[in-house]
């Protein structure tokens, strides 16, 4: 299936002719590499000032760390730690696409209003059954991940038959119900590392190109995660070579957006890709 070139979502363009990258801003004490990095509204305008002049096109602000066995956090506190952010960055970078990385549909409506222009949700739904109401109220660009059970299960021993059959089935389902509610404004994520083993991430990662078939753009989610770490045997810290490298596989394989914590590498492997895939 040939695959949707343009979304128009909050009055604003978001192209997938070339490989986007969506910069992370985490505004958490405690998620697994960047937890607690900002003290102030300042600071986060700041990184993502950087970030956008590194070639970010996206921001993903999540206010709720989702690392294996986080703590829950209610949609009020979440929203709490966004509402600030949100109008400043809105303010400073009118036209910038900002996501909101939560799966609560009343955190998805409240920002949606302050400005977001793409909820980027880890449960594809499965954690709020009136987020796929909602983001099609607003006919908004909705990043739809796949993750089998949630962050504090997931990775308590998951399993699957065939991982790429079951993912894909997930999504013939998801993007169904999408459909019936008049809403095809989908990015797909594989989601690396939540409900999946090693193996299990591999096996995604190498069979991307199996996804394309739904003609949606997939979104990379790799930096910095523990299925580099336990292969190269680095931390979260030290990962950063390891993120360009199977970024570029991504690439490879059917990527159009890369979410990372390190724009400016990401940005220069989306540039040497597409220089070598233009020779001839």
């Amino acid at each position: 299936m040939k695959m949707t070139k343009t979304y128009l979502t909050n009055g604003k363009q978001l192209s997938f002719e070339k490989a986007q990258v969506m910069a992370i801003i985490n505004v958490t004490p405690d998620s697994f590499y960047d937890g607690g990095k900002f003290s102030s509204v300042f600071d986060i305008v700041k990184d993502a000032e950087m970030k956008i002049s590194e070639g970010a096109t996206m921001i993903d602000i999540g206010a709720a760390s989702s690392r294996p066995e986080s703590i829950q956090i209610s949609p009020s506190d979440e929203i709490k730690r966004l509402k600030e952010p949100l109008i400043q960055l809105r303010k400073e970078f009118p036209d910038v696409l900002i996501s909101i990385d939560t799966y609560y549909s009343e955190v998805a409506n409240f920002t949606i209003d302050l400005g977001a222009d793409i909820i980027n949700d880890i449960s594809g739904g499965n954690m709020d059954d009136n987020m796929l109401d909602v983001v099609a109220k607003h006919q908004i660009a909705y990043v739809l991940m796949h993750m089998q059970g949630t962050p504090q299960t997931m990775q308590i021993n998951p399993f699957y038959q065939n991982v790429v059959e079951e993912v894909k089935t997930f999504y013939r389902n998801k993007i169904e119900a999408c459909e019936q509610r008049g809403f095809d404004k989908l990015i797909i994520d594989l989601g690396f590392g939540f409900g999946k083993t090693l193996e299990h991430n591999y096996v995604l990662l190498k069979q991307m190109n199996e996804f394309t078939e739904f003609g949606l753009p997939i979104l990379a989610g790799l930096s910095r995660k523990s299925m580099i770490n336990k292969v190269i045997h680095t931390s979260p810290v030290t990962a950063l070579n390891g993120t360009t490298v199977l970024n570029t596989l991504a690439l490879q394989n059917g990527a159009n957006i890369l979410r990372v914590h390190d724009v400016k590498e990401a940005k220069q492997a989306i540039d040497l890709f597409e220089f070598y895939k233009g020779v001839k």
